[in-house]
């Protein structure tokens, strides 16, 4: 970015709960044009949050509305992400704020995601629609070493629930712990879990405990983001309701609720919408702006 050109705004806003101080925050930035790589990623650092959303305009070949449709790359405080759900939802809200709900559509590094974005009662409600999912084994070398990063006992996993990578635009490891009480006891080793991540090409950790039929708890430990856990993970809603249908845990038509957030202060609530002969994952959430942007 050129030294006389203006800086762009900066916004704050969370996703995932209609309180400030709830969900996961995320920095947006409207208008990008003039950023280049290591401006959006000084960006990202400087804020802190575990990604930060970036807007361009769409390429040529996307056919979308015009003012609604746009290209959007995330970075972590350490590197770009290659998908984000949270910072997706943060940046919808955002625009909603500016051009009004509706439908958006953005061109991710990994696909084309539509948005739909909702009002009702003063509230934004935002559902995403993932990329093509799909779900692979994890070799038992790599669990022993993920468990052994986390200091979890191959004992306390759920067997109901197995392991599993799974990816609908990032890849997740899906770990299900058997209690909550397991669930509530992280304190991983971050650079070894970090290495494995890296190796495995995983953007986080997800960790789940059914609480009933449709309703689980969960954490993403995310060191690769140099983020010791994010508190409130789309991306990870999405690869998990992939992994649910796939292994027949779920009903081909189901709406999942996952609490995430509580462990961390920062309660949110991610809804996750599998529907008979749609592959894809639909994720909502509300969210709303925590403060105003600096220029």
């Amino acid at each position: 970015m050129t030294t006389n050109a203006p800086k762009p705004e900066v916004l704050r806003y969370t996703a995932f709960s209609s309180t400030p101080d709830g969900g996961n925050p995320a920095g947006v930035v409207l208008d990008a044009a003039a950023l280049d790589d290591s401006d959006m990623l000084a960006i990202a650092a400087d804020l802190g949050y575990s990604e930060s959303a970036f807007l361009t305009a769409p390429p040529e070949s996307l056919a979308g509305r015009e003012g609604r449709t746009y290209s959007i790359r995330y970075f972590s405080p350490k590197a770009e992400v290659p998908f984000c759900g949270h910072a997706t939802v943060a940046t919808a809200v955002a625009l909603a704020d500016r051009i009004g709900p509706g439908e958006l559509l953005f061109a991710t590094p990994v696909g084309t995601v539509p948005v739909e974005v909702a009002e009702e009662e003063g509230t934004v409600r935002v559902t995403l629609s993932s990329v093509e999912p799909h779900i692979e084994e994890i070799a038992d070398a790599d669990l022993a070493e993920a468990l052994a990063a986390l200091g979890w006992p191959a004992a306390d996993l759920d067997p109901a629930f197995p392991p599993r990578i799974a990816f609908a635009g990032a890849r997740h490891l899906v770990l299900a712990a058997a209690t909550r009480a397991r669930l509530a006891d992280l304190a991983y080793d971050f650079a070894r879990l970090e290495a494995l991540m890296h190796r495995l090409e995983l953007t986080t950790v997800q960790l789940v405990w059914r609480e009933s039929a449709t309703v689980f708890h969960v954490r993403d430990p995310f060191p690769v983001g140099g983020v010791v856990e994010d508190p409130a993970t789309g991306a990870a809603a999405a690869a998990f309701g992939a992994y649910a249908r796939e292994l027949g845990l779920v009903p081909e038509d189901v709406v999942l609720t996952l609490h995430q957030g509580e462990d961390l202060g920062r309660p949110g609530e991610l809804t996750v919408t599998l529907r008979a002969g749609d592959r894809r994952v639909h994720v909502s959430g509300t969210g709303t702006r925590i403060s105003h942007g600096d220029h």
